[in-house]
């Protein structure tokens, strides 16, 4: 039996099990290391994470966001074809890859760029709009 500190199972704090999910997660997506990337702050406010992604066409590569998951995945063709190559040497890796990164709220996926070999993911966080509810006060009778 594993013993692992569970952070969020103090019965003091109710409704946190969509955080520990998330937390789990994102320690799960952090022991993948390809395609190398880089996350960098933007002055605006915004985030710009740049995959390694050399070789890979634009349509070989699909961003996508389902609920506050971002998952980029690159999908090699089968090389059916291609002409097989005598390779002396195979330091580019060929294989397709899945990397996930975890949303925080509020964050929107503003454009995909793919240049130079690197695909850029630009993320901001959009002002909330102010919402002001006024309550009505009723007697009670």
């Amino acid at each position: 039996m594993t013993t692992r500190p569970l952070l969020f199972d103090s019965p003091f704090l109710l409704g946190f099990d969509h955080t520990r999910t998330l937390i789990e997660r994102a320690a799960k997506a952090a022991t993948e290391s390809y395609p190398p990337y880089n996350v960098e702050a933007l002055d605006d406010g915004g985030v710009r994470i740049s995959l390694a992604v050399a070789g890979f066409a634009p349509e070989q590569i699909e961003v996508q966001v389902e609920g506050r998951q971002l998952t980029v995945a690159g999908r090699r063709g089968d090389g059916s074809d291609a002409v097989e190559k005598a390779y002396l040497h195979r330091g580019i890796a060929a294989r397709g890859f899945i990397r996930a990164f975890v949303l925080a709220d509020g964050m929107v996926v503003s454009g995909a760029t793919l240049q130079h070999g690197l695909l850029h993911i630009d993320l901001s966080r959009p002002e909330p709009e102010r919402l002001i509810q006024k309550i009505p006060i009723r007697t009670a009778e």
